[in-house]
């Protein structure tokens, strides 16, 4: 996902030896520029599911080079074909649930912080959207830095997410079951291979919280 060339690329060397060296896959809608590709997830057959925020214009909303009037969610076909299936205000982290049955995606807007869920029909192909947890009432309380962002979905089905004062842990109704207080404006997360870790990219930290 890359914000300053607005679009979607593939390194072209090996991360033994990771170069600077690209190949756009995607970098516009029906002939008008992305405004900067933020967070993506592939599913199993290698489609990638992406958000489009404006937040790498430097401007972002009253960018003159701005040329959707739209922030959006796409899909980029593995045939290269891209599919926008939805317009929202803010989409940020976006998610595929294990049997990919169904993808959510934060929305970074301080006036309507929420996960949104949506059922994926086919590739590409999303309905039955609905609220997955709404966080608007925590924006701008002290110590509730952040907003929905990156997430990750564990191998049970938790929805692993970087929100209002840190993370939120969902079960898969939506309840949050637990959350991790960083003290700090909370972007993206990650885990180990094994699931027993979780990486943090807070503000100007990383962080590592080991799991039970």
């Amino acid at each position: 996902m890359q914000h300053g060339e607005r679009r979607v690329a593939k390194m072209d060397t090996s991360l033994d030896d990771p170069k600077p060296e690209y190949i756009a896959l995607a970098d516009n809608f029906e002939g008008k520029r992305f405004n900067s590709p933020n967070d993506g997830v592939f599913d199993s057959l290698g489609n990638l599911y992406f958000t489009d925020p404006p937040y790498g214009l430097p401007k972002q909303m009253e960018d003159p080079n701005k040329e959707l009037d739209f922030q959006g969610v796409y899909c980029l076909l593995t045939s290269g074909e891209v599919i926008l299936i939805d317009k929202l205000t803010r989409p940020n982290g976006i998610a595929l649930s294990p049997d990919e049955s169904k993808m959510y995606v934060a929305v970074s807007d301080p006036e309507h912080a929420v996960w949104y869920q949506y059922d994926l029909m086919e590739t590409g192909k999303t309905v039955n959207k609905k609220i997955f947890y709404d966080a608007t009432d925590l924006i701008g309380q002290e110590g509730q830095q952040g907003l929905p962002d990156g997430m990750k979905i564990h191998s049970s089905g938790h929805l692993f997410s970087t929100g209002p004062a840190g993370l939120f842990i969902f079960d898969t109704s939506g309840k949050p079951i637990a959350r991790i207080h960083t003290g700090q404006a909370t972007a993206n997360c990650a885990f180990s291979s094994d699931e027993k870790r979780l990486f943090l990219t807070a503000d100007d930290y990383v962080l590592e919280v080991s799991l039970k």
